[in-house]
């Protein structure tokens, strides 16, 4: 095999930031933070949004958000002016 052409796997946690889980598994990713594990070891760390532990499609559960103060009413206004119908 060539030398210098394979990628530097190694071992990388990444936690779910919703609901704190972790796994351990392989990767390339490049992180700036690192992590001490329970077995003592210390390894880098990468932080996740969502993982297979909180998407609506793993789970069966869906969370309805609306972070930004009424955008969603909104939505529903401007399009009820043009004749969509919607939930009631």
């Amino acid at each position: 095999m060539k030398d210098g052409i394979h990628p530097n796997y190694r071992d990388v946690c990444f936690v779910d930031l919703s609901n704190g889980f972790k796994f351990v598994t392989r990767s390339t990713v490049t992180t700036k933070e690192t992590i001490k594990l329970d077995d003592g070891r210390e390894v880098p760390l990468m932080k996740l949004e969502t993982t297979s532990e909180s998407h609506p499609f793993y789970t069966g559960t869906q969370k309805s958000i609306d972070s930004l103060g009424g955008r969603v009413e909104k939505f529903r206004t401007k399009f009820a002016r043009a004749g969509i119908p919607g939930k009631k």
